[in-house]
């Protein structure tokens, strides 16, 4: 690819990205630009994400733990350490409050509890956790989608000025061509550096936050034979 760019880059230049970036016409600089800046955002979700869903995945294990060995739900909700960045500590919360709600309006403890009650409240505790760890992940989708398609924009705004230099200057000589070519080399490569990346990790944390869902849909179903056994 570099030696490509080196021999159709005008003469006196050094054959290198810079030196195409820097004689770009504006319109190819303004797509390089917001092709850059898609790359810096979704490599910063990845990241984040990732160290995201890494963390919840392990607190998820750690509560689930502690849920397993503890008989008393009043003493699960006081260890506030196992609440944080926790989506099954989110679930349980939810669960919790409900029980303690059938309790208050009137009903004696150990008499039958609403079932589909506390199903609801369990499903709209996972529900808000999952709408929490789906933020940003549609900015890779979008990246992944959108990127090649900005890319190929320069790649044709590249090839419409080398055709405008031959008609201009008469010129069908290499020197002619090469500064507009290089130019859409140059936006296809970066198109598609911001867009794979998006597509790969975007389908990683897909798969991750399918297993954080199953998890909760796990606890979710512990909870209830749990309060019905208690």
């Amino acid at each position: 690819m570099r030696n490509l760019v080196f021999l159709i880059a005008p003469a006196g230049s050094n054959g290198d990205f810079v030196y195409l970036i820097k004689n770009a016409s504006l319109v190819v600089k303004l797509v390089l630009l917001l092709l850059v800046i898609f790359s810096v955002v979704s490599w910063s979700i990845i990241l984040f994400k990732s160290l995201e869903y890494a963390r919840a995945k392990r607190n998820a294990f750690a509560f689930m733990d502690a849920f397993r060995k503890n008989k008393s739900l009043a003493d699960i909700s006081k260890m506030n350490h196992l609440f944080q960045n926790n989506p099954l500590g989110t679930i349980f919360k939810y669960g919790y409050r409900e029980l303690n709600l059938q309790v208050s309006e009137g009903q004696r403890v150990g008499a039958e509890m609403d079932v589909d009650c506390l199903s609801r409240a369990l499903q709209r505790g996972s529900n808000l956790e999952i709408s929490k760890m789906e933020k940003m992940n549609g900015f890779l989708a979008t990246t992944a989608a959108v990127a090649p398609f900005i890319g190929l924009f320069g790649t044709v705004w590249g090839i419409m000025n080398s055709f405008q230099n031959i008609g201009m200057q008469q010129n069908t000589s290499l020197a002619t061509v090469a500064p507009g070519i290089a130019e859409a080399l140059v936006a296809t490569a970066i198109g598609l550096f911001a867009a794979i990346p998006a597509v790969i990790f975007y389908n990683a944390l897909l798969h991750k936050l399918k297993f954080l869902i199953s998890l909760m849909e796990d606890f979710s179903l512990e909870f209830l034979n749990s309060c019905q056994r208690r």
